[in-house]
């Protein structure tokens, strides 16, 4: 057998492991979003009342999206630790091409355009850092963190945007009943889970995240892999934003505390492991919904909210341990 064929079947039975491993994951966040909301439904009925239940998938749905591309740069092997700073900026990007749109004479859309540019243009230059300049993730998006963060608050001083048009706030709105970010949640993350897992790009993602020198040779470049898993989490990261900024009639110019921790703690908790070459978007996004149901679950149950980052340490803590056994045994496994 040749180098090649061998890092060939390398690469096809790390896909088959991630294929066949992570449907059981889903299921199991699946059942304990669904758990966790009947218990609680059971003590407070109040908690399983239709708005309470929109506004946590409402709350939650522009976290998954955000995880759908954190998910693929953590599978690709590194991370993104700027996302919370480029949601802020961008958010304040569209708001402010939104509130100037009527008296400057351009059309809305834009507003809707120009955070999904702006953050494909934040990718590619994390990415190109990463792929080329051979940087590691950590230190790019630590500076970027940084910079997108002191930029804002340079530029704007803080200050809130108001007076934003009704038609710029699509979170806002229902389709048949259920909240439009709703939507985008499933639509995005059914599209993503199919790039992924279908695409030549996709395969090669998990390829290069489960080990680079096979990926390697088998042809696959992963100078090209990492900048487009780079453009697309800015893309993902984009949406994120618009959906962000337009959940409620202000906007405040500032980066949101934590959330690229909360985006990152979706996609770990989902299945994603945190060395790379395996998880799923779907996990990630079930993920999300799963760290906004226990925060609303403490509040019905009275519970001091004070628990809230203690128990997404605990989950974080617990997934990336079950994940290292998996991993020991899977290694164990083939030793044999």
């Amino acid at each position: 057998m040749t180098v090649r064929s061998r890092s060939l079947s390398g690469v096809s039975k790390s896909t088959r492991s991630r294929e066949g491993g992570f449907i059981t994951q889903e299921v199991v966040l699946a059942l304990t979003v669904v758990g966790i909301s009947l218990i609680v439904g059971l003590v407070n009925n109040r908690f399983l009342a239709q708005q309470n239940v929109f506004d946590i998938l409402s709350n939650s749905s522009y976290i998954a999206v955000a995880a759908i591309g954190m998910s693929m740069v953590i599978i690709s092997g590194n991370i993104d630790i700027s996302v919370g700073s480029l949601i802020g900026l961008l958010a304040t990007i569209s708001g402010t091409i939104a509130v100037n749109a009527e008296a400057q004479g351009y059309p809305l859309w834009l507003a809707f355009i120009a955070p999904l540019i702006g953050g494909m243009l934040a990718g590619a230059i994390n990415g190109f850092m990463v792929a080329y300049l051979r940087i590691p993730a950590i230190v790019v998006s630590l500076g970027m963190l940084s910079i997108l963060k002191g930029g804002l608050i340079l530029w704007t001083g803080g200050e809130w945007i108001y007076n934003l048009p009704p038609d710029f706030q699509i979170a806002q709105q229902k389709i048949l009943g259920l909240p439009v970010p709703v939507y985008m949640m499933i639509i995005l993350t059914i599209l993503g889970a199919l790039w992924l897992r279908y695409s030549a790009t996709g395969r090669a993602i998990y390829a290069v995240g489960g080990n680079k020198e096979a990926a390697r040779l088998s042809g696959i470049s992963e100078r090209s892999v990492l900048m487009q898993v780079f453009i697309i989490n800015g893309l993902m990261v984009g949406f994120a934003s618009i959906m962000f900024a337009t959940q409620f009639n202000a906007i405040q110019s500032t980066v949101p505390s934590g959330l690229e921790l909360l985006i990152i703690t979706a996609a770990v908790v989902g299945g994603v492991s945190i060395l790379g070459g395996t998880g799923t978007v779907i996990g990630a996004a079930l993920g999300a919904v799963l760290i906004h149901v226990i925060p609303s679950a403490m509040v019905f149950l009275s519970i001091s909210p004070y628990w809230k980052q203690a128990v997404q340490g605990l989950l974080i803590l617990i997934t990336v341990l079950i994940d290292l056994y998996r991993r020991r045994r899977q290694a164990f496994a083939g030793m044999r």
